[in-house]
């Protein structure tokens, strides 16, 4: 068995990694059993929302650190690091923040990876998750850069509780614009990610539904997260998936669909009237764990395997430091086959006051 010492950064301490490299014919796979098929690419760590459940404005305003450009990975770094997992079974790469349609030409970056083929030879599955600010902007350079899945944050219906929610007083007009410009512009999928948090917008989800009913683009509903220590998680403020379903199907019926693939995150269902259909992400009731096929690189070159990490391998050591793509293939290999994480199946009130201070911010690693 060979032995290999991989530096992994958090806080001071290096990890080794060492072993056998487990992989089937075409994915690595880790200490579970899971392949590696999806990545998220953090491209920024700025946003121009304040969104409480993410950037809380306390947290993220007079004394946060921002990373300097230097620091953050260059597209032809994050172009480099797509080559290398495509070629190694990732299927499907996102594109994350902050919020990347701040990031000056990231029309070049989806152009290089859409550019892309996977382990089987079919194009790179590349995404984008944006608040929609600036997609009245840009919907039309996305498309033509080739972006073919695109999803939108928003968390309510409502003029003023949307505005209480970004922070920023930023008005819904200007995000449904932005959302019909992509239809538009002919971005094939296009989807709404709704964070349902308990005393803030739950009078909002059947508003959400009824907006985008019949449009073809789906709403998913996500359970309010403990990602990062900024957002003041409970889990008394956790709305369960299957309430949701509950309540929308009283309004109107909907019925449940098989998974596109294995290890989909977000439940399926449709409504019973065929008018569209509806997804519902519950990793705090329903924990999809053991199907997780993800990994995160951080704006600054770090990969997590969690959402909920505390750790990360840095990888942009690599990058500027001579190592060959083999040898950050190899690395890369190594991370993921020593992978156990499974937080959300062991996340408890106590579990989240452990890692308090510890855990990873989404801006910095996307959600």
């Amino acid at each position: 068995m060979s032995s290999r010492v991989i530096p992994i950064k958090a806080a001071t301490k290096t990890v080794p990694l060492v072993g056998e490299i487990r992989r089937d014919d075409t994915h690595w796979i880790d200490s579970r059993g899971r392949p590696l098929r999806d990545v998220r690419i953090s491209i920024t760590d700025r946003c121009n929302f304040r969104c409480r459940y993410c950037m809380p404005k306390e947290k993220f305003e007079k004394y946060h650190c921002w990373l300097s450009h230097t620091e953050g990975l260059s597209f032809e770094e994050s172009s480099r690091c797509g080559v290398i997992l495509g070629a190694n079974g990732v299927e499907k790469i996102r594109l994350t923040g902050g919020e990347p349609l701040l990031r000056k030409g990231i029309e070049f970056l989806i152009e290089e990876l859409s550019k892309l083929k996977t382990w089987n030879g079919k194009p790179l599955d590349v995404a984008v998750t944006t608040n929609g600010a600036a997609l009245s902007a840009k919907a039309k350079s996305l498309a033509a850069a080739g972006l073919k899945r695109l999803t939108v944050s928003l968390d309510a219906m409502d003029p003023q509780i949307y505005k209480d929610l970004n922070d920023v007083n930023f008005p819904i007009e200007k995000t449904l614009a932005g959302i019909q410009a992509a239809k538009d512009a002919g971005i094939p999928s296009i989807k709404i990610n709704v964070v349902v948090k308990r005393g803030v917008n739950e009078k909002e989800l059947i508003k959400i539904a009824e907006h985008f009913k019949g449009t073809g683009i789906i709403v998913r509903y996500i359970e309010f997260m403990d990602v990062g220590t900024s957002n003041g998680w409970r889990l008394d403020d956790v709305i369960p998936s299957r309430q949701i379903v509950e309540e929308i199907n009283r309004v109107y019926p909907i019925e449940p669909l098989d998974p596109n693939y294995t290890g989909e995150v977000a439940t399926r269902w449709a409504y019973k009237d065929g008018s569209g259909e509806l997804g519902f992400i519950s990793s705090v009731s329903e924990p999809f764990c053991k199907e997780c096929s993800r990994i995160r690189l951080s704006v600054d070159g770090k990969l997590y395997k969690c959402l909920f990490a505390t750790e990360g391998f840095d990888i942009r050591q690599m990058l500027r430091g001579g190592a060959s793509d083999e040898e950050i293939e190899e690395a890369i290999g190594r991370i993921w086959t020593t992978r156990d994480e499974h937080y959300s199946e062991i996340r408890t009130e106590k579990t989240v006051k452990a890692r308090a201070g510890q855990r990873i911010e989404m801006s910095y690693i996307g959600g």
